[in-house]
């Protein structure tokens, strides 16, 4: 997970240790990271932060493995790197399609890949997908990111099946527009890099019925209530945080 400020895997690290989990953080930007270190270590978290890509197998795996051995299991995977190249199929380079769907799909399949077998031994887990209402009702111009947040969707179905059996419930978040790096490389690729960022913002949250964009804080909550024993009978399932915004999509 790339974890800068105000990006949703920081929010949910963060929300998780201080309810008291045990976190080990995958990032692969360094001065976050440090970031994300400093500030666990001033709050006396039980937070972890690996260098990592999790696109890479061989980064996952290793990054995996040290977790198991720092805090003793694994029983919550929390899936939240993302990029997000703007262009349709025409205009996005095929590399840049396929590096899309490294990051947003392949790095749930690597932490799957090497975490069940870890939660199968602790009789069972969590794994929690940060998808999008992209994949819902999508706009122009994004073709790989919709893509790589169907695919989330689909993968998520997949493996809760998969697992059921062990006792691993799998779950996806689609969160509207939140306060994010995204968001501002939307605002900023829309209006231009000099934009009032605070004004575009308004300006997207008024498409949102509340009237206001989300904070990655609320999507970290809810990332920890279906992680908890209190969401046990939930799995397979795709739960909107977007203030109303597809409520009333096709509705005319």
């Amino acid at each position: 997970m790339n974890l800068p400020e105000k990006s949703l895997g920081r929010a949910v690290a963060l929300h998780l240790a201080r309810q008291g989990a045990s976190v080990a953080s995958l990032g692969i930007d360094p001065a976050a990271n440090a970031g994300l270190e400093t500030l666990a270590a001033a709050e006396n978290l039980a937070l972890t932060v690996f260098h990592a890509d999790v696109s890479v197998p061989t980064d996952v795996q290793r990054a995996m493995a040290a977790a198991v051995v720092a805090f003793g299991g694994l029983d919550i995977i929390v899936n939240s790197a993302a990029v997000h190249p703007y262009g349709t199929a025409e205009t996005t380079p095929f590399e840049t399609f396929m590096h899309c769907l490294a990051v947003n799909v392949g790095s749930i399949h690597l932490t799957a890949e090497f975490g069940v077998p870890e939660m199968r031994r602790r009789g069972g887990g969590v794994i929690v997908n940060l998808s999008s209402v992209q994949r819902h009702a999508c706009q122009s111009g994004v073709s790989a990111y919709v893509a790589s947040k169907g695919a989330i969707h689909a993968l998520t179905r997949a493996m809760a099946l998969d697992f059921a059996a062990d006792r691993i419930r799998v779950v996806s978040i689609s969160p509207g527009s939140v306060r994010t790096p995204i968001l501002e490389l939307a605002a900023r690729t829309f209006e231009g890099d000099d934009a009032d960022i605070d004004a575009v913002f308004q300006r997207f949250g008024a498409a949102h019925p509340l009237g206001r964009i989300g904070e990655p804080e609320e999507v970290a909550v809810l990332a920890a209530f279906l992680a908890s024993d209190k969401a046990g009978f939930i799995t397979g399932s795709d739960h909107r945080i977007d203030g109303g915004l597809t409520a009333g999509i096709g509705v005319r």
